[in-house]
């Protein structure tokens, strides 16, 4: 696939890494490995990872050096469950998961870094944040990366959204100026969908 890629416009990336360069770890894949293949992403930090495999913030910080160290562009998820957001805990919660995540790292090193808000209520449930919503939320995190590495790192962060994206609400959603792209699920399943997506 890295090869039918080579010289286009499209990108290979992988769906997880593991936290160490290299050793006995079955079943899991280096940034190392991921590299050598062609990968220039790997997405860290997934929601599912976080809630089915007990991935917490030091785990999704050590996946991110080590995705840094071998050159990959790391694109972090976070975002905040149904029960966080009707207790008033989204902002609290990103900004934890953000400051987690880049903990230790100067805005040199995160340079490469992409960051996917996925409010985890709106994955695959049909539900999407408001434009609004997503954009209260992006430019937030903008502050708090500010804040972690710096306004000029913060300024050319890519922030992304993630949660239900479809061809009916792209034009919206891309339509906040706080919004740099998207992180598509589901409907990048269905041809039709997600090209309708990728010519918006």
């Amino acid at each position: 696939m890295a090869e039918a890629l080579r010289g286009t416009e499209i990108g290979l990336a992988a769906q997880n890494v593991w936290d160490v360069e290299e050793g006995a770890y079955t079943g899991e894949v280096s940034a190392r490995m991921l590299a050598d293949v062609g990968c220039g992403y790997v997405i860290v930090g997934h929601s599912e990872r976080r809630a089915l495999f007990g991935e917490g913030d030091d785990l999704v910080n050590r996946k991110l050096k080590v995705a840094l160290q071998s050159g990959l562009q790391p694109i972090l998820c976070i975002g905040e469950t149904l029960s966080e957001r009707e207790a008033g805990q989204t902002f609290a919660v990103v900004d934890r998961q953000l400051k987690g995540a880049l903990k230790d790292l100067s805005a040199e090193k995160a340079a490469r870094l992409v960051l996917a808000y996925e409010p985890v209520w709106a994955i695959g449930t049909g539900k999407t944040a408001s434009p609004e919503q997503a954009a209260a939320v992006h430019l937030y995190i903008r502050g708090v990366a500010g804040k972690t590495c710096g306004e000029e790192f913060s300024r050319r962060l890519p922030i992304i959204y993630g949660g239900s994206v479809n061809p009916a609400n792209i034009k919206a959603l891309m339509g906040q100026r706080q919004i740099n792209g998207v992180l598509v699920g589901g409907a990048s399943l269905d041809v039709d969908s997600f090209a309708q997506i990728v010519e918006f």
